[in-house]
């Protein structure tokens, strides 16, 4: 289907854990707890891959960098972005923009919300303006509430690229 422009959603989820470091949207986030999970658990940016590869339904992460394969284990989400990225770009596509939320009732994110931007845009090749995240609790709500993990939601739209 030559589309001009295609629409993907992402969800990701991981728990919340000791002893692990608290990665999203490539920002180290100073907290007790990080996120469990084979790569890095940047439920922000894994999120905002599948939104990029659902628009143009090439699969999903999990397809793409299986968490049984050894070469995943504590991966940089943001080296796979940006091979998302290259792979979008192959399939004759760049990314138009990006919009994202991030579920935790702590810590709190909006003093870091840029920073994540801009990795995602450097990841995307993007500009910043193109990348929104924010983030909101679940007013005590549920597991992210209970703060037994964080989630994240992404809507990308894709544009084709002009031959």
């Amino acid at each position: 289907m030559n589309t001009p422009f295609r629409i993907g959603h992402g969800y990701d989820v991981h728990r919340l854990v000791a002893g692990r470091r608290l990665i999203l949207g490539g920002v180290e986030i100073p907290y007790e707890k990080g996120l469990l999970g084979h790569s890095d658990a940047d439920v922000l940016t894994h999120a905002a891959m599948d939104a990029m590869l659902g628009a143009a339904a090439l699969g999903d992460i999990g397809r793409l960098f299986p968490d049984n394969d050894p070469a995943y284990a504590g991966a940089d989400s943001l080296k796979l972005m940006e091979r998302v990225s290259a792979l979008l770009r192959e399939h004759g596509y760049v990314l138009g923009n990006l919009d994202c939320t991030v579920l935790a009732q702590a810590p709190k994110l909006a003093m870091h919300e840029d920073e994540m931007r801009c990795n995602l845009a450097r990841a995307c090749g993007v500009q910043p303006e193109q990348i929104s995240v924010k983030a909101t609790t679940e007013e005590g709500l549920g597991f992210t509430g209970a703060g037994e993990g964080i989630a994240a939601h992404a809507l990308a739209l894709i544009v084709r690229i002009e031959k």
